[in-house]
């Protein structure tokens, strides 16, 4: 792995601390394999002002490329979010598990680092297997960007998923388009008015009607 693939991490840790040495051997190991390009330990202890900086409470906490964790994590775990860190489609699995976790704060924080993230989210809407609460996180972040440029250039992605074979699929799709408040959000919408699905027809309804034109 070359050294622009490994991301850099940060570990807070304190002295009495029993699960900081495994999270911190953990690191080590990355970094003797190169999967982690730097690292950087800092005893809380010593350098409070610093976890307050970065607003940490309780320790081990750690910052892997983009991502903030907090807790133990074996150096299996700590590989998958290294990996991630590096990977387009690490981003999207990234944000799966931080919604499962209910952190919606730090996937909102990621797509205002960089908004082209915001697109890491399409594959969960693509997977009609995605939990309710994923769902929702998902929902919500596209709720905070309605009609802003980043949302609107997803458009045709959304309307591509209105075709999707898994009814679930096209009706998120339906609803997130509505959102994107872009003109050719209604082309798609018009064409699920006869959806073979009910819901789906329903909801393309209600976008429509959200976007100012009746069905």
């Amino acid at each position: 792995m070359n050294s622009d693939q490994a991301p850099d991490a940060l570990l807070f840790l304190a002295s009495q601390c029993p699960h900081c040495p495994l999270v911190l051997a953990g690191l080590s190991e990355l970094v003797k394999r190169g999967v982690i390009g730097r690292l950087e330990v800092v005893n809380i202890e010593r350098q409070p002002q610093a976890a307050r900086a970065l607003g940490v409470r309780s320790v081990p906490w750690l910052r892997i490329g983009p991502f903030e964790l907090a807790g133990v994590r074996t150096v299996a775990e700590l590989e998958v979010w290294a990996r991630r860190a590096v990977s387009a489609h690490g981003i999207s699995d990234a944000f799966h598990d931080l919604l499962k976790q209910a952190d919606l704060a730090q996937v909102l924080r990621l797509i205002q680092a960089e908004p082209s993230r915001l697109a890491a989210l399409l594959p969960i809407v693509a997977n009609p297997e995605a939990s309710l609460n994923v769902k929702l996180g998902v929902g919500v972040v596209f709720d905070d960007y309605a009609g802003k440029p980043g949302l609107v250039a997803l458009a045709p992605e959304l309307g591509a998923l209105t075709r999707h074979a898994d009814a679930r699929v096209r009706a998120d799709a339906c609803h997130l388009l509505s959102l994107t408040q872009a003109h050719e959000a209604r082309l798609w919408l018009r064409l699920c008015l006869t959806d073979a699905d009910a819901e789906v027809r329903e909801i393309a309804t209600e976008s429509l009607q959200a976007l100012g034109e009746t069905a």
